[in-house]
Formats: C-alpha cells, sequence, structure tokens
C-alpha cells in the first residue's frame, strides 16, 4: 500500500514554491493536500483573493496530487488525526515566531503512528518572505467585507507612510497561543496632518492624502478605511466616493459635525457642533448614488456621546444613518469609562444586528476586544498609535545627539544600519 504525504496549502497565489513542495512530496508518496478553509486563512492572515473552490481547482490541475481535502483549522492537527499520513511536509513559516505552537503539535502528534515531518525551511522563504504582494484595486477592497463575513471581526491600525504600512502587514504577536494580526489600515486625518506639521482642521486637502495612498498601496496587500472628516458638502462627497472606490479603499468614515472641524478629543471645549440628522443623512444618500462597487462602505461616525447630547440622540442618529444608506455606524467617545460606549452597543444591536459597527478606544483604552466584539462590535480602530509612538522616540533620539555632542549615545535608541538597510528586500 503505497504511504501518503499530508501538505498544508492556502495556494491563494500558485508560484514555484508550491510545485517545489508538491514534488518533494511526490518523492515518499501519494500526495494529500490539505487546503486551508477561507475562514481559517482570515484568523491568520488576510482573506484570500480567490475563494476556496477556486484554490482547489488550481490544484486539481497539478500532476501528482491525490487528493484535497479541506482544513478547516489553520491547525493542521485535526486533519492529521483523520488521514494519519505516513509524512507531513512542513511548508509553512512556522520555525520561529507565533505560529511554533502549530509546528509542536503536528510534530507530537504525528509520531503517534511513526509518521515523520520533513521540513523545508527554504520553501517559508519563498512563499511568505519579503515584501507583502501589493494586490489590484478591486481585490484589494474586497477584503475587509471578506473578513467581516467569515470572522465578523476586523482589527485595524493607523498607518501614515509606507513604512508604517509594512508594520501593519508584518506585526505578528501571540495571544492565546495563537499568531494574532491586524486585518486592515487606518488612514487618519489627524496623523495625515500630524505629519505634515498642520493643524487638523480639514486644512489638508483628500488630494494630499490621496497621492499618498498610492506609495502606501505598492507595498501592502491588506484593506484601508479612510477617515474623511466631515466628508465636506453633500455634492464634493459624491466625488470623494468614487475617487476611494477607484483607488481600492474599502470603507470611508465621515462625522456628524458642521464647521470649521475640530479633533473629536477635545471635546465640548472646542466649540463643536453637530451637524442636523437630515442634513447629514443627505450627505450619506448622495455617497451612496455615487458609489458603483456593492462592497464599498460608508460610515457614519457618530459625536453625540463627545458633545454631551446623550445617548438616546445617538441612537436615533445611528437609525437614521442607517436607514439613509449608511453601511456601518461609528460610536464615538471621549471618556476613559467605556459603560457610554457598551450602553451603545447592547441598544444598537437589540434592534440592529446587520449593520457594521465599529469602535475607536483612544481613550477608553483599558477595554479589551474581546469585551466589545462580545457588544456586536464587527471594526476595532487602533486610530494614532504609530504615530505617538515615533514621536517620542525620534524626539529622545534627537536630544541625545544634542546633549552628547556626537550620536554614540542616540545609537542604542536606534534600528542599526544594517537592520534597517535589511528592511526591505533589494536594498542589499
Amino acid at each position: 500500500m503505497p504511504k501518503t504525504v499530508y501538505i498544508g496549502m492556502t495556494v491563494d497565489t500558485f508560484h514555484h514554491g508550491h510545485i517545489d513542495v508538491i514534488e518533494t512530496g511526490r518523492q515518499y508518496g501519494d500526495v494529500v493536500i490539505g487546503l486551508v478553509a477561507d475562514q481559517a486563512v482570515s484568523k491568520i492572515r488576510r482573506p484570500p483573493c480567490l475563494e476556496y473552490e477556486q484554490r482547489k481547482r488550481i490544484l486539481e490541475g497539478i500532476e501528482g496530487v491525490k487528493q484535497i481535502v479541506p482544513q478547516d483549522d489553520w491547525d493542521c492537527v485535526p486533519n492529521l488525526r483523520r488521514y494519519r499520513p505516513d509524512y507531513m511536509i512542513d511548508g509553512y513559516d512556522w520555525i520561529d515566531g507565533p505560529e511554533h505552537n502549530h509546528r509542536a503539535r503536528a510534530r507530537e502528534v504525528i509520531r503517534e503512528w511513526g509518521g515523520q515531518i520533513i521540513e523545508m525551511p527554504d520553501i517559508a522563504g519563498k512563499q511568505r518572505g519579503g515584501l507583502a504582494r501589493p494586490t489590484a484595486p478591486l481585490p484589494r477592497q474586497l477584503q475587509l467585507r471578506r473578513q467581516l463575513a467569515m470572522s465578523g471581526f476586523v482589527r485595524a491600525i493607523e498607518v501614515h507612510s509606507p513604512l508604517c504600512g509594512l508594520i501593519a502587514e508584518r506585526a505578528v504577536a501571540e495571544r492565546d497561543g495563537a499568531p494574532v494580526r491586524f486585518d486592515a489600515m487606518w488612514s487618519s486625518s489627524l496623523v495625515d496632518s500630524t505629519v505634515r506639521g498642520k493643524p487638523d482642521i480639514e486644512v489638508l486637502d483628500h488630494s494630499a492624502r490621496l497621492s499618498a495612498l498610492d506609495e502606501l498601496f505598492d507595498v501592502t496587500a491588506k484593506p484601508l478605511l479612510y477617515d474623511a472628516d466631515t466628508g465636506g458638502r453633500a455634492e464634493h462627497f459624491s466625488y470623494t466616493v468614487r475617487t476611494l472606490e477607484r483607488i481600492g479603499v474599502s470603507a470611508v468614515v465621515i462625522e456628524d459635525k458642521i464647521g470649521l472641524k475640530r479633533n473629536s478629543l477635545l471635546g465640548g471645549d472646542a466649540r463643536q457642533m453637530q451637524e442636523s440628522i437630515e442634513n447629514f443623512c443627505r450627505k450619506i444618500a448622495a455617497g451612496k448614488a455615487a458609489q458603483v462597487a456593492t462592497d464599498f462602505a460608508i460610515v457614519g461616525r457618530i459625536e453625540s456621546l463627545i458633545l454631551g447630547a446623550g445617548l438616546d440622540d445617538a441612537l436615533t442618529r445611528a437609525r437614521e444613518y442607517v436607514a439613509a444608506g449608511a453601511d456601518g455606524v461609528m460610536i464615538h467617545s471621549r471618556s476613559r469609562d467605556p459603560a457610554e460606549v457598551f450602553a451603545f452597543c447592547d441598544r444598537f444591536r437589540a434592534v440592529d444586528a446587520a449593520t457594521i459597527l465599529v469602535a475607536v478606544p483612544t481613550t477608553y483604552n483599558s477595554v479589551c476586544e474581546r469585551d466589545l466584539q462580545a457588544r456586536g462590535v464587527n471594526i476595532v480602530i487602533y486610530a494614532n498609535h504609530l504615530l505617538r509612538a515615533a514621536y517620542p522616540a525620534m524626539m529622545q533620539a534627537a536630544q541625545a545627539i544634542l546633549k552628547n555632542g556626537r550620536c554614540q549615545e542616540a545609537d542604542s535608541l536606534c534600528m542599526s544600519v544594517d537592520e534597517i538597510l535589511r528592511l526591505v528586500p533589494g536594498t542589499v
């Protein structure tokens, strides 16, 4: 009886590395591909551009693939126990980092029946090394909706440069024994203004911000949500929506304020005014009328809690914004206590289970994602943390140089020159 070789794959972009793995497997026996399900992929990486059946069809045409079976979890152990292969080929980048637990479990389980793991560490580099593969506008745009459909939750972080985009793509940590990554990027008007030395009062126009997204999209693949401040006039917002759609942005967020825009975290001290429900609904409707792609999302940001209008006003606005066509609502708060956000979420979800619900825990930063998820929040945005982390570090290095009249003392605060040269493949 021929021996069997189990290989777990996603095959979102088929290339020579996959062929190498399959050809190696054929040397040991019949190749069984465990094709990772869409939802399992989305928990660890971005949602695959190709759906499961499309990826399966690619593999069906490859010589040497004896059988293709679904792998419903990123962890291959359940499939190993089910199919009891003689060999398993390690084609994942899991030797180090948060995914090493999967490797240890697979090694332990396959030994139960005398199986072996064949390691091919070079394949990991071929499959996943280097820069994220940039994607075309439409596939990028679709990712946000697909992630929400598959897992119901998206974790986004602010990016204000291509380098920040690389951090959003590559950052990974271990939580509860599993790798955790960011699912999306957030383009913040506050951050984009600040890095240009300008106040956050809508003085930076959209054309300047959108041109910067071209460079960001050159080196990233994750979906992006765009902070459009108030959205401007309804007639202007229509054109903003069309432009965002065309370049591949997944969602736009507009806030229901009027007059000279001030940052919401200044609260009532900044003498801000809230737009009327009627006018804001008209703006949402204008954006939806201009929209072409069904997967693009318009999110109405509710400032009622910020401006002291109260919970009932926030809920009324949420209901009316959704009726006007909004795909989602963002509830904003400057309180350090998440109680008012929780109260909004509970009452909103009691009557609306489908609309995308967004939270930005900048001030109520002690709350955990799981607590927001439990109340129906679909998207959590960490809205300005990369900028806030970068400025103190850069200032500290600058002051060290000034204080000492040389840069030796600043070196301990910085990446080494070798590290920075090797940060982007192709530099050395």
